[in-house]
């Protein structure tokens, strides 16, 4: 942590009986809060290793909601990542192949291009990388790459639409631009102009005093040691229990987190820190998704993350803070897909429950 971030924690306390006090403690509470945030661009992000243009992101929002990526032509990501609620799906867990339960809550897709790497333990180091991984999962979309590039070859608009999206390419139809098209549709879906953004650029109106109160006590509590940044999370790895792990019904025993993916025992039980950006849009709650209610999720940080038992009052004012970070939401039309011809896979059906 910077001395700047360092000094503005050792002063914070001050400003806790004064955020009422008017505009003066406002913008010194502005001030503080630029040490740690940054407000959502305006501006598409640049992705690395994939030039975002028109031509990409058109192709890979008809990708995005194209169930046929599927092996039964059900699920395609807006099943998991819905754009209507919060760019996930409000369920404890997905549902995916098979009518099968994921093993851990879908994270939202909006602002996930500002995400230090992608999934609850970071195996996919950027949104591409992450676009591979559903469609392979026997858990969700149950699909392989040949068969999703047979698919897509089979369907004429469909080539045309790659050829178009990854000019000079002598075979565009590839399960890697596939990806890479998905990645560019997904960069564009941030959440921009937020209360709490227009706070950070000056607006000290933007926030009222108890949002203003809630947003001094996340500083002062040491709730920025892991949320902070652009996405306010996202940027970082921390134990799940830093002072005092959560019960089995809230953080599953079998779940080790970043442990799977390093093999680091030191990492057992290490996630990384969810973004919170428009979180009162996505509950339930952490990895496990096991808590519904946004006041309850602030307790139950305080005590597992800061050793401390916040009061109802500074619950509620944490809450009301966490709430301005809802931002404008994406408008996306929904796309009119191609027709399949003979030549596509047909779909596997998926049993009942309990068949």
């Amino acid at each position: 942590m910077t001395s700047a971030k360092l000094i503005a924690l050792a002063t914070a306390g001050v400003l806790t009986a004064q955020l009422t006090a008017g505009p003066a403690v406002a913008d010194e509470l502005m001030d503080m809060a630029n040490e740690f945030f940054e407000p959502i661009p305006a501006t598409i992000p640049a992705v690395k290793d994939n030039p975002v243009t028109d031509e990409k992101v058109d192709l890979g929002r008809m990708l995005f909601f194209e169930p046929r990526l599927s092996r039964s032509w059900l699920i395609s990501c807006n099943t998991c990542h819905n754009l209507g609620t919060g760019g996930d799906d409000n369920l404890e867990t997905s549902i995916g192949h098979g009518w099968q339960k994921g093993p851990r809550n879908a994270p939202t897709v909006f602002n996930a291009v500002f995400n230090i790497a992608q999934f609850w333990d970071g195996r996919a180091e950027d949104l591409k990388a992450q676009a591979k991984g559903p469609v392979q999962a026997g858990v969700e979309m149950a699909n392989t790459p040949d068969r999703v590039v047979a698919t897509l070859k089979s369907i004429p608009e469909y080539v045309s639409l790659f050829e178009t999206a990854f000019p000079g390419e002598k075979d565009p139809v590839t399960f890697d631009n596939m990806a890479k098209a998905i990645e560019a549709f997904e960069a564009k879906l941030v959440t921009p102009n937020s209360p709490f953004d227009r706070f950070l650029v000056g607006d000290a109106t933007a926030l009222d005093a108890t949002e203003r109160q809630g947003l001094e006590l996340f500083i002062d509590k040491g709730c920025v040691s892991c949320h902070s940044g652009v996405n306010v999370g996202g940027n970082g790895y921390f134990p799940f229990g830093v002072v005092e792990r959560p019960g089995a019904e809230i953080l599953p025993a079998g779940d080790k987190g970043r442990f799977q993916v390093t093999k680091t025992a030191a990492e057992e039980y290490v996630f990384r820190a969810g973004p919170l950006r428009n979180i009162e849009l996505t509950a339930p709650y952490f990895h496990s998704g096991k808590v519904w209610d946004l006041e309850q999720a602030v307790a139950i940080m305080g005590t597992s993350q800061l050793g401390e038992e916040l009061g109802d009052d500074e619950v509620k004012a944490i809450t009301a803070f966490l709430r301005t970070l809802t931002g404008e939401q994406p408008e996306v039309e929904y796309p009119i897909l191609p027709l399949e011809t003979a030549d596509t896979p047909p779909p596997e059906a998926m049993e009942p429950l309990g068949q």
